[in-house]
């Protein structure tokens, strides 16, 4: 897909993965949708030619006015690029009914919302492109990373499904998976701090934002189905698949050595 011309709406847009998206479309001559909630932030990141809509997106009705407004604005949209989320680092077993809530909502039902906001106009078109930004967290579930990991498992599972229902009609839908990335994601956290044990596994599997985003780039210019980012993530994945008990035991010390830091930590 040429991506010259196209609009590319861009949600989480103010930084990170998303605001290297949209350096990278606009440096393509792509027409450039950015939203997010800090006006601010996105103002600072827009280009002349690019539409800033803030929202936040789990506010009912949000995801549909953004893609009325970017259809006024612009009269199309060929890519919806859902990359806005959060995370989580409580353990599924004591956390809070109301942060898991928060979390499926942005991560999950937003994007979701989104989408079939703009597939009936993507249909009518016969053309046009769904980018989820998932995790390796949604193909390999990690203990300290539970609650996230199963929203980002279910925006895979989303996205195969709507790849085989929206084939027909022209859209192609994609899912990225990117392992660490190096953003401010962690510290944007809705509960939990970051365990200090991941310290070494961050630095050997980290990628920069604008490394993701080529990864999407290259991604939507194939059409692929998935991209994995560091594509040595692929032997995390194939290593659960074809050793999981294997697996689940590195991950367990993982875990089980964060506990006992954090328990040494408390007073």
């Amino acid at each position: 897909m040429q991506t010259e011309g196209k609009v590319i709406l861009i949600t989480g847009a103010s930084e990170g993965i998303g605001a290297a998206c949209a350096r990278l479309f606009r440096a393509r001559g792509a027409r450039i949708c950015l939203t997010a909630r800090s006006e601010d932030k996105l103002r600072t990141l827009a280009g002349p030619r690019d539409l800033v809509i803030p929202a936040n997106l789990t506010e009912p009705g949000a995801p549909a006015r953004i893609v009325e407004t970017a259809l006024s604005h612009f009269g199309t949209i060929d890519v919806l690029i859902n990359n806005a989320g959060a995370g989580l680092y409580t353990p599924a077993h004591s956390g809070t009914d109301a942060d898991a809530r928060r979390l499926f909502d942005l991560n999950v039902f937003a994007p979701l919302d989104l989408i079939r906001n703009v597939a009936p106009h993507m249909k009518r078109r016969g053309s046009g492109s769904v980018v989820n930004i998932s995790s390796i967290a949604g193909m390999v579930a990690l203990p300290w990373f539970t609650m996230y990991s199963a929203t980002k498992a279910a925006m895979i599972s989303m996205t195969n499904g709507l790849r085989i229902e929206l084939r027909n009609s022209g859209i192609h839908c994609m899912t990225v998976c990117p392992g660490y990335v190096r953003t401010n994601f962690q510290h944007n956290l809705l509960a939990g701090t970051v365990p200090p044990a991941l310290g070494p596994m961050k630095q050997r599997w980290s990628i920069s934002a604008d490394q993701c985003a080529v990864a999407v780039l290259r991604g939507i210019d194939r059409q692929a189905r998935t991209v994995v980012t560091p594509a040595s993530g692929w032997l995390l994945v194939a290593a659960a698949s074809m050793f999981p008990r294997l697996v689940d035991r590195q991950l367990e010390s993982i875990w089980l050595r964060e506990s006992r830091q954090s328990e040494e930590s408390q007073p």
